[in-house]
């Protein structure tokens, strides 16, 4: 049975870089047709796509968010990461780890905050 849990520092300063972890337990992150996903949602607002890692290695990004974030990954610890520089307050959020939209880890707060 596939697990996620997503792990990272909780509160960032704005200006500097996030890093997000997604460990997932259960499954190896290059089985054939898997993909991982990172979305995010913001107080009062809903569900943000910001990108994914498919099995092969080959990533997608949502176009707003692009230029500032970035999904890797690590196959030896099964391991996927999210980067995301030039945080600013507005990216504060619940930043979650999916399967395939169809599994969820928990979720991960960040607070982008001075």
């Amino acid at each position: 049975q596939v697990q996620l849990q997503e792990s990272g520092p909780g509160l960032v300063k704005p200006s500097q870089t996030l890093s997000l972890t997604c460990t997932v337990s259960g499954g190896s992150i290059t089985t054939h047709y898997y993909y991982w996903t990172w979305i995010r949602q913001s107080p009062g607002k809903g569900l943000e796509w910001m990108g994914a890692i498919h099995y092969d290695g080959s990533t997608y990004y949502n176009p707003s968010l692009a230029g500032r974030t970035s999904i890797s990954r690590d196959t030896s610890k099964n391991h996927v990461f999210l980067q995301m520089t030039s945080l600013t307050p507005e990216d504060t959020a619940m930043y979650y780890c999916t399967w395939a939209m169809s599994l969820w880890g928990q979720g991960t707060q960040v607070t982008v905050s001075s």
